[in-house]
């Protein structure tokens, strides 16, 4: 932070004239060089890029500018049938075998090809690999296919009405039916009040088949379409595909205007108060709708009146965070910002609050004293100069993983571009600029910006929260009240002074005793005078990224019962007190313009810290570390801050049906465990919790750095790390003890069982199906239950799905896990209608029955082993992957060095051990848990 103070100030010394000289405010933000574009005579627009991350694979986009809010009344809901339709079949890929191509080259569907629909578009994404010539052609067909010539047959349209009434069945809830009622006034006689992009049931169910057709051929349409392509790829060749496949295709010759539809102005201040008995949080919001349509960014002056907004963005933010890590926190979480609303065509100023579900007036005060402190006082320059670093430091983040960036990332950039001319100049032009003009930007600019957000007109207070009995009601007279504000309860914000150093005690380093090499993992392990082990791997996936994790034996298991239930949902909020006598918010202010951040936890079975930095900061991460594990604070206030915001979150939480199933489903299944009290807090259990023994706990389980392993990943210096491993790590207390992981011995019941609970007043049911006990861990038996899970889910995907039309998703999960004892576990849920649990059930269980009877399909082992190496190429060029490998390594005292041959194990799968696995473990007892409507 030093240097970049420096940085600043120099800046700030400097005539702006010479600053600024290269950028004149009427100029125009000029577009990415780097990027391809064009459009095509009929009006198609395309972005094409090259990018090496992930290799050998490219992003296809198809983009419609054209979403539910288009639909007549008539077709309310078929701009996101469409989008359905277009996996169902299409001209050179009829019914299923356009899902079923891709999955044969490593495709999955849902995971990797997806589309969505919203109020203004459509958006359809196709990750393909792009080193073989036949299936990126096939990746071409597939996009122009879904552009022009989907499959509307109405046998096909009928057989997806009931996939997307399943989904509509899961949006069904409280959360709907609030949202249904406060809509109009939000978005107040407006277009997008009346067109939800899932549509309305009775039309689902009805529409005659013309109606589809004409949404199609109206909209999806050249003029209104881009294709992104972005990835490792030849930018000529991709050119020379889209002109191919989408020169000839026209726009239809009396072409429906594409509207722009607003949401008019209004002088009333709207309040909508909704309640449910099924809601499961209480939430406040406050926006002030601009009285225009929004203003596009794409001059010089626009862009710096952007990071102007951006800055108060962010300093609002800081305070109301500030207020989350108060003693009595007037919300769960809280926040503040500037732009888009449900419409594309109106910008609001927007507060929004989680909170109690009796505070909600008072936290709709704190959201209006704020707004009102900031727009009467403004901001402090300290609180200018935090904002500006931080700012600096993600653009420098960003700049520096420029060559390293995900091709999706990108992809989503240019997508925005073409919908809504989002500037798209590219991270050198935007670091360089954003250095120039940071300096340049005054508080006075950050302190006017409010005084025109907030107006007495065009406003709209949305409460939300659970319909009970004793809790008071609140009323409209008292939400306009809360909204004039005296001159009394606003003052200005008082800054604190900002913490020199993240640590208070002297810290005396240790030694390395011994170093060890892996060349095969690419692993450097410094043994440390204390007993802990460091061990690193560098790499090169990302310039500006290292991960950290640190592991020891231990856990939650070695407590006694009783104390592991006091302690069980206090260990959460340890951390919320700090360390080295610094608040959250002393910490939070020291770390601006710094990325570090690290999170110690406790398991059953083990504790350690998880953390990520970049290597310019990675001093700050050990420094985190060591305090954590020396010096965490101990406050009793902080606590009671974090139970008042974690009892807000789950007060209600069991009002939501299939959180209430899975509380009581799992109750069921454990309550021969003495430990076991729930799988969240009510009042009860926050009663009996402990906070001191936490507290001991806790630093009984870090006392002993030597027993731990600390493992890091990333772009790291060998003399830094070692550096900083000495200073920091070395010289944490140890002793010569070393644990193990405990099994107690506590199980799940067993037995062939059903538990069938009812909540819930949609006609909406759950079905959850479970094999578990246990066994000898087999890495060959692991894979093979993997692999079962996958060739399941095709199968049912197949059945449920596209045959039956009962579900609108399914899945099938196996695997066997070694720590603290060797247990197998799989499962199958999906979510259906009441009427046809039994049913789906039953061919469900079919279906794995066929699999135990006959094995799997040659062919769906294939696409197993096709989706699983494309995942493993993918992800084994990110430092996350090759941390959980080490981590994994550790847990299961395994050697890491088995990952280098998982193509291998992965090929080596066969449709026999998967049939084996299913009939070894799969034909004895099985738990079925059924979420149903409660009964009238």
């Amino acid at each position: 932070m030093k240097k970049l103070n420096k940085f600043v100030l120099f800046l700030m010394m400097m005539p702006l004239s010479i600053i600024a000289q290269d950028l004149k405010n009427e100029d125009k933000i000029p577009f990415d060089s780097n990027v391809k574009t064009g459009k095509l005579k009929n009006g198609l627009t395309y972005f094409i890029r090259k990018n090496s991350k992930p290799e050998n694979k490219v992003d296809l986009r198809l983009v419609v500018n054209a979403g539910s809010i288009l639909e007549t009344d008539e077709q309310q809901g078929l701009a996101h049938f469409m989008e359905h339709m277009c996996f169902n079949g299409t001209k050179r890929f009829p019914k299923n075998q356009l899902v079923d191509y891709l999955q044969s080259i490593g495709v999955k569907f849902g995971q990797h090809l997806n589309a969505y629909t919203s109020f203004d578009e459509t958006v359809y994404f196709l990750p393909i690999p792009s080193d073989d010539k036949e299936k990126l052609e096939k990746g071409f067909q597939i996009i122009e296919d879904w552009a022009f010539n989907a499959n509307l047959t109405p046998e096909e349209i009928d057989k997806e009405r009931g996939v997307v009434l399943e989904e509509y069945r899961l949006g069904l809830g409280a959360d709907k039916r609030m949202m249904d009622r406060f809509m109009p006034k939000m978005m107040y006689n407006s277009q997008y009040a009346n067109r939800l992009p899932i549509g309305k049931k009775e039309i689902l169910e009805n529409f005659t088949y013309d109606k589809i057709t004409s949404f199609y051929n109206d909209w999806y349409r050249p003029n209104l379409m881009s294709v992104i392509v972005v990835g490792d790829i030849d930018v000529a060749e991709m050119e020379k595909k889209i002109i191919e496949h989408f020169s000839k295709y026209k726009n239809p010759k009396n072409e429906k205007p594409r509207k722009i539809y607003e949401v008019p102005n209004h002088k009333e201040t709207f309040v909508s108060i909704e309640k449910d008995k099924e809601a499961s949080d209480s939430g406040v919001q406050l926006l002030y709708k601009d009285s225009g349509l929004p203003e596009k960014t794409i001059t010089i002056k626009d862009y710096r009146d952007d990071l102007v907004k951006g800055l108060f963005t962010t300093m609002l933010n800081n305070r109301l965070q500030e207020l989350t890590n108060t003693p009595n926190p007037p919300f769960v979480y809280g926040f503040s910002y500037h732009g888009e609303t449900f419409a594309r065509s109106k910008e609001g100023y927007q507060s929004f609050a989680m909170v109690s579900e009796d505070k909600q007036l008072e936290a709709l005060k704190v959201l209006v004293v704020e707004n009102e402190r900031a727009k009467k006082f403004g901001f402090t320059q300290s609180e200018l100069d935090r904002a500006k670093s931080e700012t600096i430091a993600n653009y420098e983040r960003s700049f520096n993983e420029r060559d390293k960036t995900n091709s999706e990332r990108f992809v989503s950039e240019y997508q925005s571009y073409f919908l809504q001319g989002v500037p798209t100049p590219g991270i050198e032009w935007e670091f360089n600029t954003i250095k120039k003009m940071l300096p340049t930007i005054t508080l006075s600019e950050t302190n006017d910006l409010i005084k025109n957000y907030v107006k007495d007109e065009n406003r709209v207070i949305v409460l939300t929260g659970p319909e009970k009995e004793g809790l008071k009601q609140v009323t409209e007279a008292e939400v306009l009240n809360v909204l004039n504000v005296k001159d009394t309860d606003v003052s200005a914000y008082k800054e604190t002074e900002v913490a020199r150093s993240l640590l208070r005690n002297e810290v005396k380093a240790g030694s390395v005793v011994k170093k060890e090499s892996n060349a095969k993992v690419g692993t450097t392990t410094l043994i440390l005078s204390n007993g802990a082990r460091v061990t690193y791997k560098k790499t090169d996936f990302k310039n500006d990224e290292i991960l950290m994790e640190a592991i020891s034996f231990g856990g939650s298991n070695l407590y006694s019962n009783e104390d592991a239930k006091k302690v069980q949902f206090a260990n959460g909020g340890l951390t919320e007190a700090g360390f080295s006598g610094l608040k959250k918010n002393d910490i939070d202010k020291f770390m601006s313009g710094k990325i570090a951040s690290v999170s110690p936890y406790i398991s059953n079975t083990t504790e350690g810290l998880r953390g990520n930095t970049t290597p310019k900061d990675l001093e700050y991460l050990f420094q985190m570390t060591h305090a954590y594990m020396t010096d965490l604070n101990y406050d009793n206030e902080a606590f009671e801050s974090y139970k008042q915001k974690q009892s807000a979150f789950f007060k209600n939480l069991s009002s939501q049906p299939n959180v209430f199933f899975q509380q009581e489903f799992y109750s069921y299944l454990m309550k021969e465990n003495p430990r076991f009290i729930g799988i969240f807090p009510d009042e009860k259990t926050w009663s009996t919790t402990d906070y001191k023994l936490a507290y001991d706990k806790y630093k009984e389980r870090f006392a002993n750095a030597g027993d731990f392993e600390f493992f890091f990943v990333g772009n790291v210096d060998d003399k830094q790390i070692e550096d900083y491993s000495i200073k920091y790590i070395a010289s944490l207390p140890s002793n010569t003890t070393k644990e193990k992981a405990v099994d107690l011995g506590y199980r799940m019941m067993k037995g062939d069982l059903k538990k069938v609970v009812n909540k819930g007043s949609d006609p909406k049911s759950n079905v959850t199906i479970m094999y578990y006990g246990d066994a000898t861990y087999s890495p060959k038996e692991a894979m093979a239950m993997q692999a079962l899970g996958e060739v399941l889910t095709i199968k049912l995907i197949e059945e449920l799905r596209e045959n039956e039309s009962g579900v609108y998703g399914v899945s099938a999960r196996g695997s066997l896990n070694k720590v603290p004892n060797g247990s197998y576990n799989f499962s199958i849920g999906f979510p259906c209608g009441p009427e046809n649990t039994e049913k789906l059930s039953a061919s469900a269980l079919n279906e794995l029955q066929k699999i135990i009877n006959n094995g799997p399909d040659e062919k769906d082992v294939a696409k197993f082993k096709e989706g699983e190496i494309a995942d493993f190429k993918k992800d084994s060029k990110e430092n996350r992957f090759w941390l959980s490998n080490f981590t994994k390594a550790y847990t299961f005292s395994s050697s890491a060095e088995e990952i280098l041959s998982m193509e291998e194990r992965i090929n080596s799968v066969t449709a026999k051990e998967i049939q084996d696995v299913a009939k070894k473990y799969l034909t004895k007892d099985k738990v079925i848990g059924i979420l149903m409507p409660e009964t009238k």
